[in-house]
């Protein structure tokens, strides 16, 4: 990569490669993992344990002090963190599962503020079976590989693409029925809908104007935490339905300035619905 990264930014961008080496040879042998189940629709291999396992010990060689938030084995470290990994070591675990070439590694990098809260400084996304890494630092701008990165333009409903994540059987019904009023809601006005299987990676997509925009909800910190930096350094809004910070709530619209308040509207919308019953 000839544009030169920042030294968090090469930590993360070396620790991703690295894991990325062995996930390529599982997922080229993916018939023979061992897998188990942790709920429904939410599973986990040997693939995903052994991605962890090597960013930790590189994340943690070269940063010995920053604590650790990942999704397998949680929070680690000084509870009085000033630095924290945010780390997602599958993201799209069943599409891996099911020799589905869209999956990513994502890695985000949180800094606790004076005031006592926190901010997302920098965020690499990596998708090993496209070699696209999605990256940036707070205040810099968003890149895939050596490209710079900007979110769509477009402003007419009717030409966007909106990419979404779609409810499982563990999802709570009124989260079931928010989720059916949105799509019911959108799918006549727009010129389509996606549903990819990797949260991380729509972020990214919406930050390079693949996609105009993107709703999730029930989503956790390590899967927003790098691609909504992303998106905002591309130019785009990231908030939870309600106007607050997706991080504390889990409920995600990323969307181009154009349609974000568009795309905020019908998942509120939504949710209200889903409340109601």
């Amino acid at each position: 990569m000839a544009l030169r990264l920042s030294p968090h930014l090469t930590v993360m961008a070396n620790a991703a490669q690295r894991a990325a080496k062995r996930l390529l040879r599982d997922f080229n042998e993916v018939e023979q993992l061992q897998v188990s189940i942790k709920g429904p629709s939410d599973f986990v291999s040997q693939a995903d344990l052994r991605s962890e396992a090597s960013l930790r010990e590189d994340l943690g060689k070269a940063r010995p002090g920053y604590a650790f938030l990942m999704e397998e084995s949680g929070a680690s470290g000084s509870e009085n963190w000033s630095w924290r990994w945010v780390v997602d070591p599958l993201d799209g675990t069943t599409n891996f599962l099911h020799g589905i070439p869209h999956w990513a590694i994502s890695i985000a990098l949180e800094k606790r503020l004076a005031d006592g809260g926190s901010e997302i400084a920098a965020g690499l996304i990596y998708a090993p079976a496209a070699d696209e890494m999605f990256w940036a630092e707070k205040g810099g701008g968003a890149f895939v590989n050596e490209k710079r990165l900007r979110v769509s333009a477009r402003r007419d409903l009717a030409q966007a693409v909106f990419a979404t994540g779609i409810p499982f059987a563990a999802v709570a019904p009124a989260r079931r029925l928010a989720f059916a009023r949105t799509l019911g809601s959108l799918m006549p006005q727009v010129a389509g809908i996606r549903r990819f299987g990797a949260a991380a990676l729509d972020l990214a997509w919406v930050a390079g104007g693949r996609y105009d925009g993107f709703w999730e909800l029930g989503l956790k910190p390590w899967d927003i935490a790098a691609g909504a930096l992303v998106v905002r350094e591309a130019g785009g809004y990231v908030t939870d339905p309600a106007g607050g910070d997706p991080l504390a709530s889990g409920d995600v619209v990323a969307a181009n300035p154009h349609l974000h308040p568009r795309l905020v509207e019908a998942v509120a919308d939504g949710l209200a619905a889903g409340a109601r019953g």
